[in-house]
């Protein structure tokens, strides 16, 4: 038996990167499993086919994670089709980066609902149908711990919400069994931020093993906190970055 064999999880923004690498973890740990999508729906329908091939349910849903109704649609739509909702995971994310002063209250609106607000009425609606060993995980960054160039303010405030409303969270949600934790990707290797780039390789001279990761090596890692051992695991932040921030 898997640890997830009976499972249903919910991964927004699954259809490519970290996304679709968990959403098919989670399936090969033997969940169903729901990712969104805003613009991707041929990458999310492939996801959607390869975790069928994993003989898992799944299913693709269109959703913007600035839109707040959108997103508490999600999931109750992944409730409704798959039969509830045991995992969440709180993946989809823009990268705002350039200079402080040339953000607008428009962009900063966009960064704030789609890191931070998104998770919070995420989590709100999945209460409607998680029970005893439910779990919540969100995707952070390892530069809210570390900047290492200019450019990010926007990107870390917004990133950096998650960090309170983890440890919050799991406070809250402890007597219902309910573990909520967040992990820290550093420099992955995906097509918004390929290994082989134009600055990778300064990026991967940052590391302490000298190399990018894998989205693999973050999808195992909320696997792993989805799953029975991580049980007394709640209100962690987890850093997976090659050891950037060691």
């Amino acid at each position: 038996m898997r640890d997830l064999d009976g499972s249903v999880a919910l991964v927004t923004g699954g259809s490519r990167g970290i996304g679709a690498a968990v959403a098919r973890q989670l399936a090969a740990e033997g969940a169903d499993v729901a990712l969104t999508y805003q613009h991707s729906r041929e990458r999310a329908e492939a996801v959607v086919a390869e975790i069928e091939t994993l003989g898992r349910r799944a299913v693709a849903l269109a959703a913007d994670s600035a839109d707040a109704a959108a997103v508490v649609g999600a999931v109750h739509r992944t409730a409704a089709e798959l039969g509830g909702l045991d995992i969440l995971v709180n993946n989809a994310g823009i990268f705002p980066a350039k200079p402080y002063r040339e953000f607008t209250v428009a962009e900063v609106d966009l960064a704030l609902n789609v890191h931070a607000r998104a998770a919070f009425v995420a989590g709100q609606a999945a209460l409607d149908h998680m029970g005893e060993r439910g779990r919540i995980i969100s995707i952070g960054t390892n530069l809210t711990d570390h900047a290492p160039f200019a450019g990010l303010s926007l990107y870390n405030l917004s990133k950096s919400a998650l960090n309170g409303y983890t440890k919050a969270l799991a406070r809250e949600l402890g007597p219902r069994g309910i573990t909520v934790n967040l992990v820290q990707p550093g420099v992955t290797d995906t097509d918004m931020n390929p290994a082989d780039g134009a600055r990778a390789a300064d990026r991967a001279a940052r590391t302490a093993l000298g190399r990018y990761g894998a989205a693999d090596d973050v999808a195992a890692t909320v696997a792993f906190l989805a799953g029975p051992g991580a049980r007394s695991i709640t209100g962690s932040v987890i850093t997976v970055d090659s050891g950037t921030n060691a």
